[in-house]
């Protein structure tokens, strides 16, 4: 790597208090491209086998689009674009099989050659871009509650606590399309984090405190430390959990 810093990354994962495990999350490295990688988060809905089906073909479209990406000649945005596109067909495919109606959110990010990085999501699954300890970007989830806060009826604060809190206004699997929305980092620093993570983590947590736990931490122990606050916060009532950091140390 010449960008001055080296790559630090992790992932976790939690039942939280659900029977069973709905999210998922995948960090893969390029196999030719030393410093690419692709961090993704799904998480899935609609009861044991609806949910679960939704979440995997999002890994497995992520998996087998960005093991033929080329990030010296392939567009990142295009190849994000694809996958939730590609994923969100297939989902509408293994509905005729599933229990319920098979949804999933989607975040995802990727980090190229070139020094810079590359996000997209759909629903509420998120991507946090922290800068110098603190937050410098962050994705607006394709939900209700943050169609309030876009219009100024709520505050960030009152929504976490809303009781339409969980109400999509898109994601994978449903009728329509799903909304693509693309961010481009056009140059990462040393100190960057990036972080994807589904509701399960992000619902207990105001920037500043992801911001403080990531720039003091290690990515796998960030990873372990929100996971667990999470689960205290959440009281006994929280949902699946799923994370994946990657931090920019300075040689």
């Amino acid at each position: 790597m010449t960008q001055g810093y080296r790559i630090q990354a992790s992932t976790g994962l939690h039942r939280g208090d659900r029977d069973y495990q709905q999210d998922q999350v995948a960090l893969l490295s390029h196999k030719r491209i030393p410093g690419c990688l692709l961090a993704v988060v799904a998480d899935g809905m609609g009861g044991r086998s609806g949910g679960r089906k939704a979440s995997d073909q999002v890994m497995l479209t992520a998996q087998q689009l960005f093991g033929r990406f080329d990030p010296e000649t392939d567009d990142p945005d295009a190849l994000l674009r694809k996958i939730v596109e590609e994923a969100h067909i297939v989902i509408k495919l293994t509905a005729v099989a599933a229990e319920q109606e098979p949804h999933s959110t989607v975040a995802a990010f990727v980090l190229t050659p070139d020094g810079g990085a590359h996000c997209v999501h759909a629903g509420d699954s998120r991507v946090y871009h922290f800068r110098q300890g603190k937050l410098h970007f962050r994705t607006l989830d394709h939900s209700y509650v943050q169609s309030l806060v876009n219009q100024g009826e709520l505050t960030e604060q009152e929504a976490m606590d809303h009781p339409h809190s969980n109400i999509l206004m898109g994601c994978l699997g449903t009728e329509n399309d799903p909304p693509v929305d693309l961010h481009t980092i056009r140059r990462l620093q040393a100190g960057d984090v990036l972080l994807a993570c589904s509701d399960g983590i992000w619902h207990y947590f105001n920037p500043e405190e992801i911001a403080s736990t990531v720039s003091m931490l290690t990515p796998r122990e960030a990873c372990e430390f929100l996971i667990q606050k999470a689960r205290t916060r959440a009281k006994g009532g929280g949902d699946n959990l799923s994370i994946a950091v990657v931090k920019l140390d300075p040689l």
